[in-house]
């Protein structure tokens, strides 16, 4: 469907709702969802009709180009107009690429060691406080979740929710294998050990974006254990959850309430059985676009953080900045994550247009 087409008809979805709100034959809820569908179209039937103008006014100054004694003027006017059309076009184009409903959610931040033993540990931990920093740096909360850590300053698994404006809609593409290369402290030789962790980034899901059926979790409880299997409390406040169609396992024991444990559990299981469900949407969708930064593929090495050359590599985006320590800081984060977010933006312009 050419472009123009599809303005024509957001154009007349547009008149249409309006006419259908002035009419007073909707129900209260058709009204609201008109009335939400209207104010939501309305910016971009703005940018519609803006684009449309100049395009007029271009015919306009085309047709007073003719006149000799016009002619200078015009040819002025038509050089301005040129040159505004192109922002226009783009502006309009960005309004409507299909949003993701999700963009606006809080997420859930999972990172777990992966292969290189104490190392892998000792990096997912410091990955762990980069996005606590970046956190920090965009007044988002960060609260811990779950933390299990090796008893020397390294996590197995390191489990935050991330709250604020727009946070899965910058963290979104994070998720994946990041791998780093450095000389670890135990190493005499000097060697460069390369060691993984995988981060998951998964939008908090509230209770009516997926359906939990009670009789679909088998729920346990247990004793708390610290690094070692020492007993932490003396209770059977641990909590574990089992979503049987999907063999989802949560485990939660950081608080010493079991009511406590099991709320954060139902959090962390309801946001991954949410994310599995989009998965399974967007995969259809993407079957035909596997190099999108989007695609969400957990498995997939995203980026190295290589510590002797301070150099941070995305390898989707074929970007390399050689400002590690600032990225780890949190503070260098951010130009990292715009070019991700642009080069989506652009791969899904292009897909427009064909």
């Amino acid at each position: 469907m050419s472009l123009r087409l599809k303005l024509d008809q957001v154009v007349a979805r547009h008149a249409e709702l309006q006419a259908s709100l002035s009419g007073g034959a909707l129900d209260s809820q058709k009204f609201v969802a008109a009335s939400k569908e209207y104010a939501d179209l309305g910016p971009l039937v703005e940018a519609v009709n803006e684009l449309r103008k100049a395009e007029h006014e271009l015919n306009d100054a085309e047709v007073m180009a003719a006149d000799p004694d016009m002619k200078a003027i015009a040819e002025e006017e038509i050089g301005a107009i040129k040159k505004r059309l192109p922002e226009l076009e783009q502006v309009v184009k960005r309004m409507l690429l299909p949003k993701d409903a999700a963009d606006e959610k809080n997420a859930i931040l999972e990172i777990r060691a992966g292969t290189g033993g104490e190392e892998a540990a000792l990096f997912a931990a410091e990955l762990f406080r980069m996005y606590q920093r970046y956190a920090s740096e965009h007044r988002w909360k960060f609260e811990i979740m779950e933390l299990s850590d090796t008893g020397i300053g390294g996590y197995k698994e390191a489990i935050a929710t991330v709250t604020g404006r727009n946070v899965f809609a910058r963290l979104k593409f994070e998720s994946g294998v990041h791998r780093v290369q450095r000389v670890p402290a135990t190493e005499g030789s000097g060697r460069i050990h390369t060691s993984a962790a995988t981060v998951a980034v998964l939008p908090e899901a509230e209770e009516f974006d997926i359906k939990i059926d009670e009789k679909d979790l088998r729920i346990d409880v247990f004793r708390s254990s610290g690094p070692g299997g020492q007993s932490v409390n003396t209770t059977d406040s641990a909590v574990r959850i089992t979503h049987i169609p999907t063999n989802t396992v949560v485990s939660q024991q950081d608080e010493k309430s079991q009511h406590k444990n099991k709320a954060k559990a139902m959090k962390i299981l309801r946001a991954r059985l949410y994310d599995a469900e989009r998965q399974r949407r967007d995969d259809a969708r993407a079957a035909d676009r596997k190099g999108q930064v989007g695609s969400g593929d957990r498995s997939e090495r995203i980026r190295t953080y290589n510590f002797p050359q301070s150099r941070v590599t995305d390898h989707r985006i074929n970007l390399t900045l050689y400002s590690l320590d600032q990225v780890m800081e949190g503070r260098g984060l951010d130009e990292i994550i715009d070019a991700l977010i642009a080069d989506d933006e652009a791969s899904r312009l292009a897909e427009l247009a064909s």
